[in-house]
């Protein structure tokens, strides 16, 4: 278990220095961006560039979640600070929604009052900011798998280098046909890629304030795995819960003959054993009795008391 949180240690600050190369990519290309959609006068690279600068704020968020969320435990905060991460998603995706609302509006503008775009200078820096993003994704991938603000971080670069290769198709349109109406309608499209890719991370972060049993985590399964461990009677009070994105922590109540604590020991080890290798429960906390509580059922219920007043 040593060398797994050894080398997990290792990988979140390799995941560190691609988010800070991130971020110094994603702060010059919408700048350079800004410029050319001034210049060219299209409201579509613009937009993607408020779309990256928003994704350069993100990445900050995002960034200093991850140093603060490898402190440890403290006496006010005993289980660290790994939920930061998920607060910081939660602010990532909000600062896009509010991007989005502010394109979407300008947009509109745009529709009812069609520009001329200079469709060739709007080709090559949207390649510019397709490039910066595509590296950015490939760098931020891997993470992405296992941690949730790095695949905030990873859509976010994902969905921008998406936007930046339309916006350089659409430039190359505008050097043969005046069909400006394109440009506030590619920027509604912006607007419904940020929502879409938004709503997900939004849906895994509240479910993990929420402390709900992460996906794919049976309650029964567990239950049936763990009272077919010889020396169990049964187990209740089953909690299951991410402390942060990528930890799974398990509460249990376990039913066992009376017996001396050094066997209780024994036993403790062999269900850890099994909690993470069949499930992936790496933080396990177990609570032995010889006398079933809660009339053994698998939940808990918090209103019990209240019942019978």
């Amino acid at each position: 278990m040593s060398t797994h949180h050894h080398n997990h240690s290792n990988e979140e600050s390799s995941w560190g220095k691609r988010l800070a190369v991130s971020m110094i990519m994603n702060l010059i290309i919408p700048i350079v961006q800004i410029w050319g959609g001034i210049i060219s006068g299209s409201m579509a690279l613009i937009s993607d560039a408020l779309h990256n600068l928003s994704d350069f704020v993100s990445l900050v968020i995002n960034y200093s979640a991850l140093l603060l969320g490898r402190r440890g435990p403290t006496h006010k905060h005993t289980f660290g600070f790994k939920r930061v991460e998920i607060f910081a998603t939660l602010i990532s995706v909000a600062l896009l929604y509010g991007a989005g609302i502010y394109i979407a509006i300008e947009a509109w503008h745009r529709f009812l009052n069609p520009r001329p775009v200079a469709g060739q200078l709007v080709i090559w820096i949207a390649l510019l900011g397709f490039a910066g993003n595509f590296i950015s994704a490939l760098m931020l991938h891997a993470g992405s798998k296992v941690n949730l603000n790095m695949k905030s971080a990873f859509l976010h670069m994902l969905s921008d280098a998406a936007t930046s290769l339309v916006v350089a198709a659409l430039g190359f349109v505008w050097l043969y046909k005046p069909w400006f109406w394109l440009d506030p309608v590619f920027s509604w499209l912006i607007v419904a890629m940020i929502l879409f890719s938004g709503w997900g991370l939004i849906k895994d972060s509240i479910l993990i304030l929420m402390n709900a049993t992460p996906q794919g985590i049976d309650l029964h399964d567990i239950q049936n795995s763990l009272e077919s461990i010889d020396g169990i009677k049964e187990i209740h009070d089953l909690h299951v819960w991410n402390p942060s994105a990528e930890n799974i922590a398990l509460a249990v109540h376990i039913t066992v003959p009376d017996q001396m604590l050094s066997t209780v020991d024994e036993l403790a080890e062999k269900i850890r054993h099994l909690l993470y290798e069949k499930f992936k429960i790496d933080h396990p906390i177990l609570q032995f009795e010889s006398n079933s509580c809660n009339g053994g059922k698998l939940l808990c219920s918090t209103a019990k008391h209240h019942a019978h007043d």
